[in-house]
Order: structure tokens, then sequence, then C-alpha cells
């Protein structure tokens, strides 16, 4: 294959997955300069893929939306008109980053060499059938690693030395949102129930943090997490932000001293914006998919001293208190 310069990458979801795709293309476009990314992704995360300098076209999908009513996505022409879209151009190379059956569907849609997971390495083997150029991936190891060796090996150039790079444009992120400095951010918000961390506990830390001289700034994403926000707000000095997008989210968290964040997207990403994190693991490990970059500790419950703790809710989180958290985070807010 020829020097390729117009990819077509897919991964739709979810958040965390589709920041941790991003190294992939700083490598690339290191290794290859002039290489310009088209991108197939969820609609409610179309703004991600914008912030890397090497990502032309976004093609918003709506799989989620259409799983819901899909009768009513097909009349509308909805669907008619994404796989016109995909379908517009003659890529250089078509990279499946998911590995999953509607990404590997996705794929097929358009036009060009398709590359993607062999049978060993996909999630769901049975995609790897949809692709020209199947790849063997390892699956011992980080998601950003595996699909920074995919798009090595698909489009013909050696691994680049050391850890992946974001390379996020921040300044696409507004700026000055917060006016009480410094501050640490709490993301505290999970889809997972069990992924919660103990409210009581985010309480407690707060006044860790106000003690250290700091604010705490809590940013919210649907109606349960904002009035979560409020009963911490209660109980420390810290601010609720209103409803804000995406980029408003980054913009608050690329400016803060440091994060605490449970398992969630915006977890990922703090760390693809360089800024220093706690990141909670009670049900779920960080081996894989843990917060990916420099400054970034996870803590899990392996590492929790043993005791009898007053219960906590979730009840698996108890021995994680924020005194174990405070041990953490105090390193990274000191000067």
């Amino acid at each position: 294959m020829t020097q390729p310069k117009h990819i077509l990458v897919v991964k739709t979801s979810s958040m965390g997955d589709v920041i941790h795709t991003l190294p992939a293309l700083t490598d690339a476009a290191y290794a290859l300069p002039g290489i310009r990314f088209d991108w197939v992704v969820e609609e409610s995360f179309a703004e991600i893929p914008t912030w890397h300098p090497s990502v032309d076209q976004i093609i918003p999908v709506a799989i989620r939306r259409w799983r819901k009513t899909p009768l009513q996505a097909w009349k509308s022409g909805q669907v008619q008109q994404f796989k016109q879209r995909v379908g517009n151009w003659q890529y250089d190379a078509v990279i499946d980053a998911q590995g999953l059956l509607k990404s590997a569907l996705i794929t097929r849609m358009a036009q060009g060499p398709r590359f993607g997971l062999d049978k060993l390495s996909a999630r769901e083997p049975l995609a790897s059938r949809f692709y020209s150029h199947p790849k063997l991936v390892p699956r011992e190891q980080h998601a950003v690693e595996r699909v920074r060796q995919l798009f090595a090996q698909s489009l013909g150039y050696p691994l680049p030395r050391g850890p992946g790079q974001f390379l996020l444009d921040k300044d696409k992120f507004p700026k000055g949102q917060v006016t009480d400095t410094p501050y640490v951010v709490f993301i505290h918000g999970t889809t997972w129930p069990t992924k919660h961390w103990p409210e009581n506990y985010w309480c407690d830390l707060a006044r860790k943090v106000n003690q250290a001289g700091l604010h705490v700034v809590l940013p919210w994403g649907n109606v349960h997490e904002k009035a979560r926000a409020e009963r911490i707000a209660a109980n420390a000095q810290a601010t609720v932000m209103p409803k804000l997008s995406l980029a408003e989210v980054a913009g608050v968290i690329c400016e803060a001293k440091a994060a605490v964040a449970v398992d969630t997207g915006l977890g990922h990403l703090t760390a693809a914006l360089e800024i220093p994190a706690v990141s909670l693991y009670g049900p779920t490990s960080p081996l894989k998919v843990g917060a990916y970059g420099t400054n970034q500790k996870h803590l899990t419950l392996k590492q929790c001293p043993a005791g009898n703790f007053p219960p906590a809710e979730p009840e698996i989180f108890t021995p994680m208190t924020p005194g174990v958290v405070w041990q953490e985070l105090a390193p990274l807010i000191q000067d």
C-alpha cells in the first residue's frame, strides 16, 4: 500500500473508548506526515475527535437512539442518509478500532481497504469476517496500546516508542469558568450504581480539600448528579457548575489543580487533558481500561487497608475511605 493520506476511523462509543483511540492518531500523524482522518462516532461523543488536530470530518451515528425506535429511524431516512455519507469517499484505509459487529457493519459500508482486529483479538470475533485485513493484537494489555498497535499494523509504520500522546487542542475549550481558584474537580457521576463512591465520603473528602486551601468544583450530567453535587456543596466550600457542554466540562477540568474521579468517561478525559487525578476503582479493574496518562493514580480496593468501617453505600467501597483517597490526592496538589 502506498503511503495512506485519507483514513476513516470507526469508533462509535463509549466516551472512554473514543478517548483511548486518540493516541493512535498522534502516532500515525508523527509517522506519516500529512495523514488526515475522518471519524464515525456516536452523536453524543461527536465533539471529542474534533479536539485532535489530525481529524477533519466527523460522521455522527445514532445507533443508541435508533435502537429505541428502529422503525422511525428507517422511515425518517436517517439510516439511509448515514450509509450514503459513509460511502461518499474512497479512503486509503478504513479502520474499525472497536471490534464489534455494529462497528464492523459500518466499516463494510465504507469504500477502501478494511482493517480491524482478527478473530483472536476482537471482542466479538465474528466482526473479523467483515475486514479485508484482520490484524492480531494481543488482548492482555491496555486498550490504548492495543489501538496504537492496530493502527501501526494497518497503516504500515513502526510503533513509536514511549507512551501514547493524546494531543488535545486545549484552545478549543472555554477558559475562566471557575472563579474560586485553585480548585479540585470531583467527577462523581457514573452510570453503574456500584461504581459510585459513597456520597458521605465525597463530603468528607471535600472538607479535606478545603482544609488544604483549595476549592471543590462539581460538574454534573443529569438531575440525580446535580442533586448529589448540591448535597456535597452543602457540606463544604464547593461550586456546583451549571449544565455544561462536553467542551465546557473539558475547560473546567483543564484549569483544575487536580481531580478525583470514579470509573467513568470524564475520568478518561481528565487523563487525556494531562490533569493529575486519582481514579477510584471498586468493582472494576484499571489494568486494561484505566485512566491512561501522566500523573494518573489508580486506587483499587486491594490497596485499601483492612479493618472495621462504618457502613457505606455502595458497600463495596467501604474500605476506600476519604482518608485513603486523601493520601493519594495530597501529593498531587502540592506545589
